[in-house]
């Protein structure tokens, strides 16, 4: 393996933000505990189920955005989310992560301040062999037809004729992304709305959330109402194929709004997801970023040196290279019928969880 095509670990992490070898891990249950060893190899982590048990001047490892120190609490807090390739298969389905991401007081959905992510796009000076890396990378991507999740779907067919096809994806307006990243549009209805006034003429494709699909999250305000300003919803196509065939994407914050840039086409934010603001996407929402980036610049930054791959073959740390491998392979499993049997019965498993949660 080429030198600059070495893993970024956990060690990697700590050593360059002066971690210590022993961190507190405040909230993650049984399932999720295997995938915390694994993607803080050589750590020693102590579980606790609250982060007022964290003794001042330590380091707790917390799962996302919305956990605080509690009052006068003295503590470092590091933020643990899913990276941008992360599985075959939905986490709401259990599926265990190939990536995950590792940050301090904003993470990379937050636009109330700076994550690493955007700190590494303002500032990192890329080189040209860091460029052609991405590139390389990017279209493997395309090739190989890879996404975040990585779920099969049925065929699906961008009408013909049309003027213009735009896809909004939805999303899960109880997400973190949505309370942390949008501006007066909050809600997928809200968005198709706006996406109508803007474009009396296109023909527009809805995608609800494949969580919401799977019954696993709650479908969004209003959202029945959808079809009175989308020409056609498209539950369970997958997203790749899709991205191919329309003209250009609208979103509030959506992954599949960087997915689309890596398929070169236009896309439009309501909202400030992480790749919005650099010269790349259509804006609605002004921010503070004002640097210009090449798409090679932002998925090096994205995809090479803000998230840990950790193999679910080996256990071993890898790269985005091996992972696109590794999810290539994933796929290709995912087909038979011992897989799909097993997928249902993870998504009917969640979908009780979702039922029993929604319950007064």
């Amino acid at each position: 393996m080429p030198p600059e095509q070495t893993p970024f670990t956990w060690k990697d992490f700590c050593q360059a933000y002066n971690i210590p070898n022993h961190v507190y891990a405040v909230g993650f249950n049984w399932h999720w505990r295997p995938a915390l060893h694994r993607f803080l190899q050589g750590a020693s982590i102590t579980h606790v189920n609250r982060v007022e048990k964290v003794p001042d001047r330590q380091v707790a490892v917390v799962w996302g955005q919305r956990l605080r120190p509690g009052e006068g609490q003295n503590i470092t807090l590091v933020r643990l989310e899913d990276g941008f390739l992360r599985s075959v298969g939905l986490g709401a389905e259990f599926q265990q992560p190939l990536s995950w991401v590792a940050d301090f007081e904003h993470l990379y959905f937050s636009a109330r301040g700076e994550s690493r992510l955007e700190t590494l796009l303002a500032s990192h000076q890329f080189t040209d062999s860091e460029r052609a890396r991405a590139e390389r990378l990017l279209l493997d991507i395309r090739n190989r037809n890879i996404s975040k999740y990585n779920l099969n779907g049925d065929d699906w067919r961008a009408p013909v004729g049309k003027e213009k096809v735009i896809l909004v994806p939805g999303q899960v307006e109880t997400d973190a992304s949505i309370e942390y990243g949008c501006g007066e549009i909050r809600t997928n209805l809200g968005l198709l709305q706006q996406v109508r006034k803007q474009n009396p003429t296109a023909w527009i494709v809805y995608k609800p959330h494949p969580d919401v699909v799977a019954g696993a999250r709650r479908v969004g305000e209003g959202e029945a109402a959808a079809s009175d300003y989308a020409n056609e919803i498209v539950i369970s196509a997958a997203i790749g194929p899709m991205l191919e065939q329309v003209d250009e994407v609208h979103t509030l914050t959506s992954l599949a709004g960087f997915e689309a840039l890596i398929r070169h086409k236009p896309v439009t934010c309501y909202g400030l997801p992480f790749y919005a603001g650099w010269g790349l996407t259509e804006d609605k929402v002004s921010s503070r970023r004002n640097r210009e980036l090449h798409l090679s610049e932002l998925a090096h930054a994205v995809l090479i040196q803000y998230p840990f791959y950790v193999s679910l073959e080996s256990g071993m740390p890898i790269t985005p290279e091996q992972v696109l491998n590794e999810i290539q392979r994933q796929k290709v499993r995912e087909r038979s019928w011992v897989q799909g049997w097993r997928r249902l019965l993870k998504r009917n498993a969640r979908r009780a969880i979702g039922i029993i949660r929604r319950a007064p």
